[in-house]
């Protein structure tokens, strides 16, 4: 078995932080995604996508898509549950999950992308206005974000989830998507503290 690692782009992050929950050690095959190796014929022959992760696993069955990697690793290894337990709690994380993914983590990363110099080459063609219009979008969830974390410690309820590594990964792209959580948004930044102090989040 080996995870086609992106370093740190979001998504290879956030199956890195879920391995670390779940305390499980997978061999790494980094990618220099900077010198576009993800589109090289190690990545694109496994993912068409030509998209960070790939895992692939001894019988050489490739899965793509982070969330899908997490879910193959929580049947492997169901405690601790990242995935929430339940009918009830199972469907609440991926209502958040969901709701992180793209109320927040798309958003921040269209402003990246169709802003950030960078990615010229990458996000062809770049929109500007499209990555300017995101971010107040981006701004307006976590806004309703900080009300729901008002009454609870976690994105999903009193358990730490997927949703709130999603939340996290999305949280700390805002720096490079030259995005600030607001200072009023005081639940937002307790979260977001704890979530970074997990030992979990070096990843």
């Amino acid at each position: 078995m080996r995870l086609f690692d992106g370093g740190k782009a979001p998504n290879p992050r956030r199956v890195r932080v879920f391995l670390a929950e779940k305390g499980i050690e997978v061999p790494l095959a980094p990618v220099d995604m900077g010198a576009m190796g993800h589109r090289a014929p190690e990545v694109a022959d496994r993912n068409p996508l030509r998209r960070l992760p790939v895992l692939e696993l001894d019988d050489g069955t490739v899965i793509t898509e982070s969330v899908a990697i997490c879910r193959y690793f929580e049947e492997v290894r169901p405690a601790p549950p990242l995935f929430g337990t339940g009918a009830v709690g199972r469907a609440k994380v991926e209502e958040w999950q969901r709701r992180m993914e793209l109320n927040l983590l798309m958003p921040v990363a269209h402003a990246f992308r169709h802003m950030h110099p960078a990615m010229k080459e990458w996000e062809v063609p770049q929109v500007a206005e499209w990555g300017e219009a995101n971010k107040p979008k981006a701004l307006d969830f976590l806004a309703l974000l900080d009300r729901e974390l008002a009454g609870r410690e976690f994105a999903a309820g009193d358990a730490y989830s997927i949703a709130d590594i999603t939340g996290l990964i999305a949280v700390d792209f805002m720096k490079p998507a030259r995005i600030s959580v607001p200072e009023e948004l005081a639940n937002v930044r307790r979260w977001h503290a704890a979530l970074a102090a997990r030992p979990s989040a070096a990843a």
